[in-house]
C-alpha cells in the first residue's frame, strides 16, 4: 500500500513579522548590554604601575626577593594599600619584559573574589644583540582595591 505524499506549503513571513522578530532580538541584546555594564557593575580595577624608585621599601626588600625567581602574580597589603606584583622568573639575558595590561575583579556567588591580572610578555627577537646577564623582569602596581582578593590569577599574552 502506497502512502500518499504530504505537501507542506511554506509561506514567506510578512514584513511585519520580520520587523517584530528583529525588535525582539534587539531588545534581548540591549537587556544583556544594560545588565553587563550598569547593573552587574564595573569589575575593572583602578591601578597605577610604579617606577622602581616608587616601590615601597618593605615590598622591595621583603617580598620581591622571595618571588622574583617565579613566574606569577601576587597581591599584598602595605600601609593600607593593596599592591599587585607580577614576575616572569629568572631569564638568561636582557630583552625580556612584562607589563600589566588590565586587572579585573570577579565576584563569585559564594563571596569569593578573584583578581585576574592580564599581562603582556615580551621576548627578545631572534638575532638581537643582548646583554649577557641574568634578569628578573617584574612590575609592581598600586591598586584601588580596599581588601585583598581571595584568589589571584595571571593571564598572559605574548607581545609580538
Amino acid at each position: 500500500m502506497k502512502m500518499p505524499a504530504i505537501k507542506i506549503k511554506f509561506h514567506r513571513p510578512s514584513r511585519r513579522t520580520v520587523i517584530i522578530i528583529m525588535i525582539m532580538v534587539l531588545a534581548v541584546v540591549a537587556s544583556l548590554f544594560i545588565y553587563n555594564f550598569f547593573i552587574k557593575g564595573d569589575d575593572n580595577v583602578d591601578y597605577k604601575v610604579l617606577a622602581e624608585e616608587e616601590v615601597p621599601a618593605e615590598l622591595a626588600n621583603e617580598i620581591l626577593p622571595e618571588y622574583k625567581q617565579l613566574e606569577r602574580a601576587l597581591a599584598c597589603c602595605f600601609n593600607d594599600k593593596i599592591y599587585v606584583i607580577v614576575t616572569r622568573g629568572e631569564k638568561p639575558t636582557g630583552g625580556y619584559d612584562i607589563a600589566i595590561d588590565n586587572m579585573k575583579l570577579l565576584q563569585e556567588d559564594d563571596e569569593t573574589t578573584t583578581l585576574v591580572v592580564y599581562t603582556k610578555f615580551t621576548d627578545p627577537q631572534p638575532g638581537e644583540i643582548l646583554t649577557q646577564v641574568i634578569t628578573y623582569p617584574y612590575e609592581v602596581a598600586e591598586t584601588g582595591l580596599k581588601e585583598l582578593p581571595n584568589q589571584i590569577e595571571m593571564k598572559v599574552q605574548y607581545d609580538e
